[in-house]
């Protein structure tokens, strides 16, 4: 199995829409997979990506598979920050990172969220929810998450190339999530720009899989706009 994540095109948020410019990107993103086969496609109940989406469902004739945990206000309850009068994701907050990066934070692994410096914070909540409900989409799909030795086990073949359309901040926590890498980690360095493309790959002919990353937030086929 192959999964393929976007983040939306452009947007504006109020109202939830694409820009122009968005809509453009998001015509290049369908017809930078117009070639690839793709099975099933998941995604962000928000209207921004669901405009990103329907391009690409267009050209598969296939129909959108709406996931409401997978929208950003869902996430930015627990990884937004209001500091100083300021909202905006963690990671963008300089003393959060230096919290993220302290060696005793470090040194917790994947329960860095038990730190006492995070305990007026809602990020074990979100860790905790985006795990939960990553564990349980990927059972869906016949992969089961071992946590504990950090790979997946293959319960049934499958295939299948996903196309998972959703956000900035929720994929941060989301493919944290899938690769087994602490957020405070893959914080400072796994941000994913607008109307990339990130593919995972889950194939393999043993039953223990460790997921591949082939591709991380490739904008190329935004090159000529």
């Amino acid at each position: 199995m192959k999964l393929i994540y976007v983040r939306h095109a452009e947007p504006t948020y109020n109202p939830d829409a694409l820009t122009e410019l968005g809509k453009k990107q998001a015509s290049l993103l369908a017809k930078r997979l117009e070639d690839v086969h793709i099975d099933k496609i998941y995604c962000s109940s928000h209207n921004r990506a669901l405009e990103t989406a329907s391009t690409v469902a267009t050209n598969h004739n296939l129909e959108i598979i709406k996931l409401d945990w997978a929208r950003e206000d869902k996430t930015m309850d627990d990884f937004g920050l209001s500091i100083d009068g300021h909202w905006s994701w963690c990671f963008y907050f300089k003393e959060i990172m230096d919290m993220f990066n302290r060696s005793d934070v470090i040194a917790l692994g994947s329960k860095w969220y038990n730190h006492e410096l995070f305990k007026d914070y809602n990020f074990k909540r979100g860790v905790l929810r985006i795990n939960k409900e990553t564990d349980n989409f990927f059972k869906d799909l016949g992969f089961i998450h071992d946590r504990a030795n950090k790979c997946f086990y293959k319960e049934k073949e499958n295939d299948d190339i996903i196309l998972f359309v959703a956000h900035g901040g929720f994929g941060m926590a989301f493919l944290s999530s899938i690769l087994d890498i602490p957020y405070n980690i893959f914080a400072k360095r796994g941000q994913v720009d607008l109307c990339s493309i990130t593919e995972i790959d889950f194939s393999g002919d043993e039953n223990i899989v460790k997921p591949i990353i082939v591709n991380y937030s490739d904008t190329t086929h935004l090159e000529n706009i």
